[in-house]
């Protein structure tokens, strides 16, 4: 059966749609959005997620490794006994603190979720503990005066080591997703300037 014709149809000029037609170029251009934010929440560290995830293995197991003297990095995070004798200086105390939130809680919730955000704060988290981690190593070889203290243990080295593995690979993640972005920026930029030109020429 035929449609009927209605009053709209007569006033619509030639090229224009109707209310209930969809513009496939919109819709495109909704698709394509849709997809932009999508490549913009995720990440994709390929093979690095395994790096990474062995990184954060061996990264706990230098907590159980001498931090210094008789310490080690659960005891050194706790301010134990063993830690307080030891004479641990807070640069220790808050590289171990960011080495398990940074290196450890937050880059398995990045690798678990793939969120470029999580990705993006431990790359912080991890760049900020290498200069702690440095700090800690410089405060056991210096201590100050009057102040008996062990040096730095085969723990803190370790996860020292660890940590700038650590924020080497998150940072490859982060700027590969950073430039995948740009990318589908600077698509999306020329699939709207090719619209409108189509539009203008259809308008001509």
């Amino acid at each position: 059966m035929q449609r009927m014709t209605s009053a709209d149809d007569f006033d619509r000029t030639p090229g224009e749609k109707s209310s209930n037609e969809s513009d496939p170029i919109e819709d495109y251009r909704k698709d394509f959005d849709a997809a932009e934010k999508k490549v913009a929440g995720e990440i994709d560290p390929g093979v690095r997620a395994l790096v990474v995830a062995v990184a954060i293995v061996i990264l706990l197991g230098s907590l159980t490794l001498p931090h210094s003297g008789i310490a080690n990095g659960w005891e050194v995070l706790v301010n134990s006994n063993e830690a307080r004798a030891e004479s641990i200086a807070l640069p220790s105390r808050l590289f171990v603190g960011f080495a398990v939130v940074f290196g450890v809680i937050v880059s398995m919730l990045a690798l678990v979720t793939r969120r470029w955000i999580l990705a993006w704060i431990a790359l912080a988290g991890t760049a900020v503990s290498i200069v702690l981690g440095m700090l800690a190593i410089w405060s056991r070889q210096t201590p100050p005066p009057g102040v008996v203290a062990s040096g730095p243990g085969i723990g803190l080295i370790i996860g020292w080591l660890v940590v700038i593995v650590l924020t080497f690979h998150w940072l490859k993640v982060v700027w590969g997703r950073t430039a995948l972005q740009m990318a589908a920026e600077e698509e999306r930029r020329a699939a709207a300037a090719e619209a409108e030109r189509r539009g203008d020429w259809n308008v001509g």
